[in-house]
């Protein structure tokens, strides 16, 4: 770890229960069991980095606590954590690159963002400004339920991202049995500025696809959920934009002015083939019809 505290200072991580989580202790009555524990204070905050356990897997819940005492949190599969300590390194290098402060060029103050996806959740990393400082805002996002969100001050960004190494290294970033299984992984697609995330979750409902649209540049997020019951309507619906049908032999002749004679003509072979050899009066394709 490096010996720069940033404006804060820390304290080494604290196992309880046993780091190998094994025993009794440190079970609550809810059945989750803390594995271990760090806390660090930059500015005027204190951030507690927590490894837990409960009967789908191992996570890992991020507390911020500000001077009026009031306490923010999100939570991640160990997976997301080993993202989420990729993007810091990221985050922390943009930032040591970055001049003096300065009115950003964007409304929202952005100037780095990432994303991280994991089941039904988003977490969304901003990088951005304001007359306070720098600053990175982790926030948590979920089908239901509104979004929780943490802020870390750029310079203390290094000391976070050591904080959540070691823990990593000491627990691992596997979710052991924290997925869902049955379920297929999740994709993404970029097109243009746009991030495109498809996630297979299940709720009391039913299972579903969760499709998100993210501008980075813009900031915006949107997205829809489609039952189970109608993945294939829509896959035969974008099936049909891809390659749509072809035109009856009836349309392609209307380019050409050759469409109403053809017309004329196909209803005169009709006509004649019904009279067969009884004769016929032939018709212009009006209403009469054949005479016997």
């Amino acid at each position: 770890m490096s010996d720069d505290r940033g404006a804060g200072g820390e304290e080494k991580a604290r196992p309880i229960g046993g780091a190998s989580g094994g025993g009794s202790a440190g079970r609550g009555a809810s059945g989750v069991q803390e594995l271990a524990t760090r806390m660090l204070t930059i500015q005027s905050k204190r951030f507690y980095l927590d490894v837990k356990q409960n009967q789908r897997g191992r996570f890992l819940k991020l507390a911020e606590v500000g001077a009026s005492g009031i306490k923010s949190r999100v939570t991640l599969a160990m997976s997301s954590a080993g993202e989420l300590r990729d993007n810091l390194t990221e985050f922390a290098e943009f930032y040591a690159q970055l001049g003096p402060s300065q009115e950003s060029e964007h409304e929202d103050g952005k100037l780095k963002t990432e994303t991280i996806f994991k089941d039904n959740r988003r977490y969304y990393l901003d990088l951005k400004e304001n007359n306070r400082g720098r600053f990175l805002r982790i926030a948590q996002s979920m089908d239901r339920g509104p979004r929780s969100h943490i802020a870390i001050p750029a310079q203390g960004l290094v000391d976070f991202r050591d904080n959540l190494t070691e823990l990593l290294d000491e627990f691992g970033v596997d979710d052991l049995d924290g997925s869902q299984p049955g379920l297929p992984d999740s994709k993404q697609i970029r097109a243009e500025n746009k991030q495109f995330y498809f996630d297979v979750g299940r709720n009391f409902r039913g299972v579903y696809l969760r499709v998100s649209e993210v501008q980075h540049q813009r900031g915006s997020r949107s997205s829809i959920t489609i039952p189970e019951s109608a993945w294939s309507r829509f896959r035969d619906a974008m099936s049909e934009f891809i390659n749509p049908p072809a035109k009856p032999d009836a349309e392609k002749g209307e380019g050409d002015g050759s469409g109403k004679a053809d017309g004329k003509a196909d209803v005169k072979a009709e006509t004649s083939t019904k009279a067969g050899g009884g004769g016929q009066t032939e018709t212009s394709g009006g209403p009469e019809g054949d005479k016997e």
